[in-house]
């Protein structure tokens, strides 16, 4: 019998032990630098992305950054993270669809360097457009889809 497929709402609510913070291996300690690292939970990434005010960004590193010093860890998991925060992401759409209000605004998460992600709902055209709404002015710099000086529209969340 094949399994249910777990809806976005059911990942973001799923915490498995965590947020957790873990010894990193040798192997990951040279990969990622730092000796700690959390893992948060969907919940916690979803927290920050809604700090990000109307005209400003953030990226995952900024994300990061911030897990990592609220749990006292060097470090917070890339790739959970960025996980987390496409849930996120995905919940806050089905919440819009819903006509739910205080959906995260997920489309100000950039990735690194101000590269909008490709995998948020809606793709690129749809972020570049609510971006765009927000005063955000949106380049294409090869295969990437970029915010112009977006480093100086940081919003600081540690």
């Amino acid at each position: 019998m094949a399994r249910r497929k777990k809806t976005w709402r059911e990942k973001y609510e799923g915490s498995r032990g965590c947020p957790k913070v873990v010894a990193l291996g040798a192997d990951l300690r040279r990969r990622w630098g730092g000796g700690t690292c959390v893992i948060a939970t969907p919940r916690l990434v979803d927290a920050l992305m809604k700090k990000v005010p109307r005209g400003k960004v953030t990226t995952i590193h900024e994300i990061r950054a911030a897990l990592a010093k609220e749990h006292g860890a060097e470090i917070a998991c890339p790739i959970t993270t960025g996980i987390f925060a496409s849930i996120a992401a995905h919940v806050a759409e089905e919440d819009k669809a819903k006509r739910k209000r205080g959906a995260t605004p997920y489309w100000r998460t950039l990735k690194a360097g101000g590269e909008i992600n490709p995998k948020y709902p809606g793709g690129v055209e749809a972020q570049k457009k609510l971006l765009q709404a927000e005063g955000h002015i949106v380049a294409a710099r090869g295969r990437k889809t970029m915010i112009l000086d977006w480093d100086k529209k940081v919003a600081k969340l540690a």
